[in-house]
């Protein structure tokens, strides 16, 4: 006898213990889950018949968010300090808020500050660990500034780090 495919609430508890999900990206991949058409492994008299389709499956996964969120499995909170704590040691301000918003999430004034500090000291490492050395030239400034700013950091702390390289280069 096949098994038989876990429920939408299994479905959703197996993906958030491997990581935090936001709403939105949790209920497009229900939805996804719902539209697949169900595996038939051959004619089985004695299988019992698959569940029916739900009537409005968008109200069934909005109706199990919902649930989810009360007992405290989906947290947006949870989601956007994972995603920091994930992207802040690679990544600028501007990438990770950027990626917040695609799951239409925003970080609070308090975790926006947190960052802010600490944006200088974590493009200065990213920085030491790619190149750790002055620009050599004009071209290399350029190159280090587009890595910089494609990692998501200001062009004032891009600005400030290659300043500090400049002046590091004279020690040596």
């Amino acid at each position: 006898m096949p098994p038989r495919p876990p429920s939408l609430k299994v479905r959703a508890l197996q993906w958030l213990a491997q990581r935090e999900h936001s709403r939105d990206e949790l209920r497009a991949k229900l939805l996804r889950a719902l539209s697949r058409p169900p595996v038939h492994h051959g004619a089985d008299p004695d299988a019992p018949p698959p569940p029916p389709e739900p009537a409005d499956p968008a109200a069934e996964v909005d109706a199990l968010l919902g649930w989810l969120e009360q007992r405290g499995y989906l947290s947006q909170a949870r989601f956007i300090e994972s995603r920091v704590h994930a992207r802040q040691a690679r990544f600028g301000n501007v990438r990770i808020e950027r990626e917040l918003q695609q799951h239409g999430l925003a970080l609070d004034g308090e975790a926006r500050a947190e960052l802010q500090r600490s944006e200088l000291q974590r493009a200065r490492t990213v920085w030491d660990k790619k190149f750790g050395h002055a620009p050599a030239d004009p071209a290399d400034r350029l190159r280090q500034m587009r890595f910089l700013a494609g990692r998501g950091f200001s062009p004032e702390v891009v600005r400030q780090v290659l300043r500090a390289s400049g002046d590091r280069s004279g020690e040596d």
